[in-house]
């Protein structure tokens, strides 16, 4: 009989190649087709790489014939973030115009990682300009849709990558996440995505190798399931000796970690992760998904974190912090003679050029400011895991909204979340307070409201205890398995 491939999970796929039942070639194939048949309706792979994907699947194949070593993820399709997730030689365009033809030179440590372990790259998926904010539209290549209503968004900025895992086009892909990037489109498109601690999954960016500090920039996986993510992070992490904010610790256990369990914990619920408005129709699917964990042996209380800023205030903040980290990007640009401001002002997309023109003259003193605001929120977080081993709120605050329509580029989040307003690019995402504290953090599936949009739940853990956020995640799979909820999205395949 011809397996199913697209039936296995990236963990069932990886053990399947080992023992020869399913060819690297057949797996990377297989992806191929569910990518020619559905990446039009979804527009989450936007550039393709299929025939490096089958000349590597070709040489996978080989080497498992030949008895070769293998490793983790050996012949496992995989999609890639098209932001500064670079492959030698592979055109990456940050999600702009500007960048339309830009093929980098080097492989960035944790794709060359995944490479390394085996995975086979058939992609890079979708992302807005230069990550900056939390739904995938450009003006480049336009949304990238759920899988779950193709009329309504991913999630960003890590959308492409999110809605291919969903969608069954490849089994796990990498995103990033510097203000919920990997846990925004995770929790629009159903899937599980994992943000660990700063520091695990090196970043080794120049001229400036200290950008990723403020927010804190992560990368991590997006899988349907969380062994499947597990998987992935454990090849990610790990020291580098040119990231100076590298951890020199132990390699991690992550998928032990996930068949471990919660009993005996204590998990702190907000579900306002203090004040920030949530729409009913989350906060309902959420509220009973965070009973899972009794279920499962845990106490949950109520959580009355205090992080001494209203939701609006860290907003504004992060906007301000992102804007520091794109001005290190853009004079590094200038040192090649690229200036976007002077020179290439009107193929920015308006947001991000007027995000750019807004914290241009940011002082160090305002700057240092804000580092005061941070260390409050930072504060807030140690002392709630004083008490709590966890804690858990909404990913987000709203459901997939819609795509912007026929104006590519212009989807944003909403104005407004439940009577408050809100920043349209990321003040809806209970997110970015954690990229200001570098705590580990996922999404893991709630559930779906009642017209069939997958709502997320965020669960954070103390600062390098991931594996008490990959048992958690677990836990919840194993009491409300998710799986299933993949048929009824019509985007599927």
């Amino acid at each position: 009989m011809t397996p199913d491939i697209g039936a296995y999970s990236t963990a069932e796929l990886a053990s399947a190649i080992r023992r020869g039942e399913v060819s690297p070639i057949a797996a990377v194939e297989h992806s191929l087709t569910q990518i020619d048949e559905g990446n039009d309706a979804l527009n989450a792979i936007v550039t393709l790489l299929d025939d490096e994907a089958v000349e590597r699947a070709e040489a996978a194949q080989h080497a498992v014939e030949s008895g070769d070593s293998l490793g983790p993820l050996h012949g496992v399709p995989i999609v890639i973030k098209d932001l500064f997730d670079f492959k030698a030689g592979v055109r990456n365009t940050i999600g702009s115009a500007v960048f339309a033809d830009f093929v980098p030179e080097e492989t960035v440590p944790y794709v060359q990682r995944l490479e390394d372990a085996g995975a086979i790259v058939v992609g890079k998926g979708n992302t807005p300009e230069f990550g900056h904010k939390g739904t995938t539209d450009n003006q480049l290549f336009g949304p990238t849709s759920t899988p779950f209503d193709l009329d309504r968004n991913a999630g960003g900025s890590s959308g492409g990558p999110a809605a291919a895992v969903a969608a069954g086009l490849v089994p796990v892909a990498q995103g990033t996440d510097g203000g919920g990037s990997v846990r925004i489109p995770a929790a629009w498109c159903g899937v599980l995505g994992f943000k660990p601690s700063y520091g695990r999954v090196p970043q080794v960016s120049r001229p400036d190798a200290f950008m990723s500090h403020t927010p804190f920039i992560h990368a991590g996986p997006l899988a349907r399931t969380v062994e499947d993510a597990a998987i992935v992070a454990d090849v990610m992490c790990g020291p580098h000796p040119r990231d100076p904010f590298s951890v020199p610790d132990e390699e991690p256990d992550f998928q032990s970690a996930v068949r471990r369990g919660v009993e005996g914990l204590t998990i702190g619920y907000s579900p306002h992760f203090d004040d920030f408005p949530v729409d009913p129709r989350v906060r309902s699917v959420v509220d009973e998904a965070v009973d899972a964990f009794e279920t499962a042996g845990a106490t949950v209380e109520r959580a009355g974190l205090d992080l001494g800023h209203s939701h609006t205030e860290l907003t504004d903040l992060w906007i301000r912090e992102i804007g520091g980290l794109y001005h290190s990007a853009v004079e590094g640009f200038k040192d090649d003679g690229l200036d976007l401001l002077a020179d290439h002002r009107e193929e920015l997309s308006p947001e991000f050029a007027a995000m750019l023109e807004q914290t241009r003259d940011q002082t160090l003193i305002e700057a240092k400011r804000d580092d005061h605001v941070r260390s409050d929120v930072f504060d807030a977080l140690q002392n709630a895991f004083e008490r709590y081993d966890l804690l858990v709120t909404p990913t987000l605050a709203v459901p997939p909204v819609e795509n912007a329509g026929e104006d590519e580029g212009e989807t944003v989040g909403p104005t407004e979340v439940d009577g408050e307003p809100v920043d349209p690019l990321i003040g809806w995402c209970l997110t970015h307070p954690i990229n200001m504290t570098g705590h580990p953090a996922a999404s893991v599936p709630a559930g779906l409201t009642d017209d069939g949009l997958p709502v997320g739940m965020q669960v954070i853990g103390r600062r390098f205890a991931d594996e008490d956020v990959f048992a958690a995640a677990g836990a919840i799979e194993r009491v409300r398995p998710w799986r299933e909820h993949y048929r009824s999205a019509p985007g599927a395949i």
